[in-house]
């Protein structure tokens, strides 16, 4: 069974691409780095995509889907962050009821960085496959008021990043994908 954390890596215009998306493939590389450092072994596999091709259509993500939908049981849930890693608020979630309450009992966990919050539907172009199909789905939402000002521009390099914000971005996901990960049972569907 499989946690899934991804962000992808699009600089294909201008810029770095530092933050779209280089945040979201920096923290959810730091969600599974955290949880190895500390020593942590959940029940399930966390496993971390780096998608490829989103910007020419989701090509990578398509890929994926097709090398591994014969396995889409055993997808716990598919997370997201393609947004910026600004400072976040909670996810986006898409799912059942029951899931969507139980992700919401996760996210009090995120209380002490005001990170709580559970919104309508979860966004991400390289996980659409899998919650078109049913597996749950979850993306990083933070505040994205400076967002546009970088997006596909010579802007977008890594000074636009701050460390402090990525930081707390990279806790949400780490903590969420670890609960889930070592539940005693997968996401209902």
């Amino acid at each position: 069974q499989v946690v899934l954390v991804s962000g992808h890596l699009d600089s294909w215009d201008v810029g770095q691409g530092a933050m779209d998306d280089g945040g979201g493939a920096f923290i959810s590389w730091e969600a599974l780095s955290l949880i190895k450092d500390l020593g942590l072994r959940p029940k399930r596999t966390l496993r971390l995509v780096l998608w490829t091709g989103e910007e020419q259509g989701g090509v990578g993500a398509g890929q994926y889907y097709q090398l591994h939908k014969e396995n889409i049981s055993n997808f716990d849930i598919v997370m997201e962050s393609d947004e910026g890693t600004f400072k976040p608020s909670g996810l986006g979630f898409s799912g059942s009821a029951e899931a969507r309450d139980i992700v919401k009992e996760i996210m009090t966990l995120l209380q002490p960085i005001n990170a709580t919050d559970v919104y309508d539907n979860a966004d991400g172009t390289d996980i659409a496959y899998w919650m078109r199909d049913g597996v749950p789905g979850a993306s990083l939402h933070n505040d994205i008021n400076k967002y546009f000002w970088f997006h596909h521009s010579q802007g977008d390099t890594m000074t636009v990043q701050d460390p402090n914000q990525m930081n707390l971005c990279a806790a949400v996901w780490t903590v969420v994908s670890y609960v889930i990960a070592d539940m005693e049972e997968m996401l209902p569907r």
